[in-house]
């Protein structure tokens, strides 16, 4: 639901494709919960604008003048928001189906698909039958999303995100952690990124040393085999 943690995701894919480390890489996605006071099955269902709106005690008109510097930013990151779509649903299930999505290894898939539905579908991740029908777009069967949506394992799986999150103080999304040792805080331009990439990449390969080999292998003894 957060319309920076997209524009931080593109920006963040940019600068990764010009990282010459890239192929060493792993991205992995982690729950946070924005407004985990939404209720679940609400009969009422607001697009963006009115959600701020009602909040904040303001004009509907008034909110969404205030969305105008994000729709540009999210334009500028070759995103297309509809914000007078976009569905505003307690997140914990989508979060739940992104988890079992992370342990088949379709977690940024997941990520891309959720995202473009809520921000330019209007898709309303409240509801089960479109978690299913988004999951099965990235290669999830039915049987373990519905699984998956009603598990106390994936609930606990997002919890104790949530809970190491508290932990070491992040208060607000898209934050980035780089190899546990470096931060990058919110939708930063993709330069940012890259210097993050630069020196977290930098460290590690300072205790993770890795020999390129030249050539093919040539003959060889290993230990408890025959020479060959």
């Amino acid at each position: 639901m957060c319309p920076f943690c997209y524009i931080g995701k593109r920006n963040y894919e940019v600068a990764l494709r010009q990282f010459e480390g890239r192929d060493q890489v792993e991205v992995e996605w982690r729950s946070f919960q924005l407004d985990p006071t939404i209720p679940k099955d609400s009969p009422v269902k607001e697009n963006v604008f009115q959600y701020l709106a009602d909040k904040k005690g303001i004009p509907y008109e008034q909110s969404a003048k205030m969305h105008e510097r994000v729709i540009e930013m999210a334009k500028n990151a070759g995103l297309d928001y509809r914000f007078d779509r976009a569905i505003v649903a307690n997140s914990f299930d989508a979060h739940r189906m992104i988890q079992l999505a992370k342990s088949r290894g379709l977690g940024d898939a997941a990520e891309e698909r959720l995202f473009h539905a809520y921000f330019t579908e209007g898709k309303d991740f409240g509801d089960h039958e479109t978690l299913i029908m988004i999951g099965e777009e990235i290669g999830l069967s039915e049987e373990e999303i519905r699984s998956a949506l009603v598990s106390p394992l994936y609930a606990e799986k997002v919890e104790q995100d949530i809970q190491e999150a508290d932990e070491i103080g992040i208060q607000g999304v898209p934050f980035f952690v780089f190899d546990r040792k470096f931060a990058v805080s919110g939708a930063q331009p993709p330069d940012h990124f890259l210097q993050a990439l630069h020196r977290s990449f930098s460290e590690w390969e300072k205790v993770n040393r890795v020999i390129g080999q030249v050539g093919e292998e040539g003959a060889v003894c290993k230990p408890g085999e025959d020479c060959q």
